[in-house]
């Protein structure tokens, strides 16, 4: 019998629907393309429909997917490089649709309620390509390094390329990550700290790096820097061909796709802690330390980013080879359900609250807790605990 026979088989069920991560950054055109065979103005509303309506119904259709690529052919399968061109055909799609939606907007002849449904449905793809740009900086090859600055140009966010890999990574599921959300915490209170903090926690790793390298902060060798001037040249580009008029547009779908991703961010690692040794240090990353999705359709469009507890546990894996793991807490529904949740505080935390309880065993001196509720929160739920009351 030969080896070749030996060989764990298994067939990849997803392989063909990645591309669809590319088709969801040409929402926009689609959009348009429909606008002008129907004249229905709803369509310029089509990225909310498709992300906060489509996408969670199918997800509750399709169902779930647990399934694992036996250790043995991983390498094989992370060689492969059409999952690596699937990723790169989003960054040309994201772009055509953003240079696409900057001409309608100042040339398409609509009125301001169409407009603003434009600028959302093209944020919304800026905010979803902030994904495709994680999948590739997360690699060490330089080429796919750049193609993520250029996937945050559009969104103006390119200093998530250094605080993600850098900051969040390292911190991530303690209260020192301005990335990580805190039990008894809403999204609308998150969304600042998380940008301001995020921010300069970019700046503070690149000042100390080119520091070790006897550089200024200034030096163009700045990831920081490099990544914004992407931004710079392409809003300056369409402001000389399309007039002044465009930066509003520009700078509010960067906007809200920035906050796209930053309630991604809420949702992924809520109430979650990591505990400290003895020495102070905090223990490694495990897959107990970020909420899991395995819900079909969402993970096809975001390349698996809701099996990230194994993403944090194994940050360099691509995502055709990201695992399931029992023991990682699970959210009741994919990313774009969770997402309406995250918007709505008081079901955010009917839902998600039991959970984090649940996953302590009631012991909320092992959460992530809200500063200012820290002690009310514990004192409850060890009040809950010792009288055998369930959370």
């Amino acid at each position: 019998m030969t080896t070749a026979t030996l060989a764990p088989v298994w067939r990849d069920n997803k392989r063909y629907l990645w591309p669809l991560g590319a088709v969801i950054m040409l929402i926009p055109i689609i959009a348009g393309l429909l606008y002008g065979l129907t004249g229905w103005g709803v369509w310029w509303w089509l990225g909310p429909i498709v992300v906060y309506g489509f996408i969670p119904l199918a997800d509750w259709l399709v169902g779930t997917d647990t399934n694992n690529p036996p250790e043995a052919i991983v390498p094989t399968l992370e060689r492969e490089r059409y999952y690596r061109y699937a990723v790169y055909v989003a960054v040309v799609a994201e772009y055509a649709a953003v240079i696409w939606g900057a001409w309608t907007f100042v040339h398409g002849g609509l009125p301001w309620y169409h407009l603003v449904g434009l600028t959302i449905t093209i944020g919304m793809i800026t905010g979803v390509s902030i994904n495709t740009a994680h999948e590739l900086g997360h690699k060490t090859d330089p080429t796919e390094r750049w193609l993520a600055k250029i996937a945050l140009g559009p969104v103006a966010y390119g200093h998530f390329f250094t605080e993600h890999n850098r900051g969040h990574h390292v911190r991530v599921a303690t209260p020192e990550d301005p990335a990580s959300s805190r039990f008894g915490e809403n999204f609308y209170e998150f969304l600042p700290r998380t940008m301001i903090g995020s921010l300069t926690s970019a700046w503070e790793l690149e000042r100390k790096r080119l520091e070790r390298q006897g550089k200024g902060v200034w030096s163009r060798d700045n990831q920081n820097l490099q990544a914004w001037a992407i931004t710079v040249v392409l809003f300056g580009a369409l402001t000389v061909w399309l007039g002044w008029i465009v930066l509003p547009f520009l700078l509010i779908q960067a906007f809200y796709g920035a906050s796209l991703l930053e309630v991604v961010n809420y949702l992924e690692h809520y109430g979650l802690k990591r505990q400290k040794r003895a020495d102070g240090s905090y223990e490694r990353c495990q897959p107990e330390h970020s909420w899991n999705s395995n819900h079909i359709v969402t993970n096809v469009f975001l390349y698996h980013l809701q099996r990230h507890s194994d993403h944090h546990a194994n940050p360099t894996r691509s995502y055709q080879a990201l695992r399931h793991f029992e023991q990682a807490p699970q959210l009741p529904s994919g990313y774009a359900s969770m997402i309406v949740l995250a918007y709505i505080p008081p079901l955010w935390f009917k839902i998600m609250d039991p959970k984090v309880v649940a996953h302590y065993h009631g012991d909320m001196r092992l959460a992530n807790i809200k500063p200012s509720r820290h002690d009310e929160v514990i004192a409850r739920y060890a009040a809950q605990r010792s009288s055998g009351v369930a959370a």
